[in-house]
């Protein structure tokens, strides 16, 4: 590591949140006040990384608040504490809570004073077939608070459905739901028909989550649904500007289905939703058609988690 050095002592409470994550660079300036004042966001994520100085382009990035601020305390969660990224960070098992969490984080003192502060990850080892694993939304749950037993629906292109009991993260599943909306939408043969609207179509999404809830035996499975998309158009029910809108609530509401073959939730509970982009409304659309009542978690609950649980180290 040359210059810097792994230590566990806290320096100072963090004044950046660092999100750096595949394809984006996001470092966020925190107030006295515990709240976001200013963001800076690059398109240099961590596969953009040729040469591996990491800390050479932190430094860089964030000339301007350290002209201003000084030294910087930056606390860093998500995949920048992946095998890929700048140090790999272990994975914490379930139940976890947040001061077992903190108990795993590292810091790093850097060339001119700045520290960064890695948060670990989060897995579940009796997952089947293999452990499963999460970065970053072990941080979103500790932001949206582990007072309340309940599951929780974090969105993204890896979802995870999480429960919360006892003041700690009992145990999650990851859903692809994302990652295959991506590659569908974009590298199939619904590519090649579809048309992406300026405007969401949310009729079309809706009918994509009943197709997804369709219960007759011949429905068939996810497999069989996806080729409605297709079919439908070819049949004159589904218009090439309602192809996307509709994947995405078939997908999605898919997820829904097996989240509840799974226990995860059932016709009448409470789940929350925590994110802070488009998804969340689709999620909360999904859910609602699932028959769940829905609570709505922060925007900032990534910047929240990050700095209780850098307060514990």
């Amino acid at each position: 590591m040359g210059a810097e050095a792994a230590k566990r002592e806290p320096k100072g409470e963090p004044n950046v949140v660092l999100d750096w994550g595949p394809a984006q660079f996001r470092a966020l300036l925190i107030g006295p006040d515990g709240e976001e004042s200013e963001r800076i966001e690059t398109p240099q994520g961590i596969q953009s990384m040729v040469d591996g100085d990491f800390s050479g382009l932190l430094a860089r990035t964030l000339t301007p608040w350290r002209q201003r601020r000084g030294p910087l305390s930056i606390v860093a969660a998500g995949m920048i504490g992946s095998r890929n990224g700048w140090l790999e960070m272990p994975y914490v098992p379930t139940p976890a809570s947040p001061a077992d969490l903190a108990a795993a984080a590292r810091r790093l003192e850097l060339e001119g004073g700045d520290t960064v502060t890695f948060l670990p990850g989060l897995t579940h080892r009796a997952a089947r077939p293999y452990p499963d694993v999460m970065r970053g939304e072990e941080t979103q749950l500790v932001g949206f608070g582990l007072g309340r037993d309940m599951t929780v629906v974090l969105p993204g292109t890896h979802a995870k459905w999480a429960r919360i009991a006892g003041g700690r993260i009992e145990r999650f599943q990851t859903f692809v739901t994302g990652e295959i909306f991506a590659t569908l939408s974009r590298h199939s043969f619904l590519a090649k028909v579809a048309a992406r609207p300026a405007v969401p179509d949310r009729q079309a999404f809706a009918r994509g989550l009943a197709a997804a809830r369709d219960a007759q035996p011949d429905a068939g499975g996810l497999l069989t649904r996806l080729f409605s998309v297709r079919t439908g158009w070819l049949a004159g029910k589904i218009t090439p500007g309602e192809m996307v809108d509709y994947l995405s609530g078939l997908v999605i509401g898919w997820e829904f289905v097996e989240a509840e073959r799974g226990g995860w939730c059932r016709a009448g509970d409470t789940v929350a939703v925590v994110g802070d982009d488009d998804l969340v409304d689709l999620y909360r659309r999904a859910a609602e058609a699932s028959g769940l009542a829905v609570v709505m978690g922060p925007e900032d609950a990534t910047v929240r988690g990050a700095l209780a649980i850098t307060a514990l180290v």
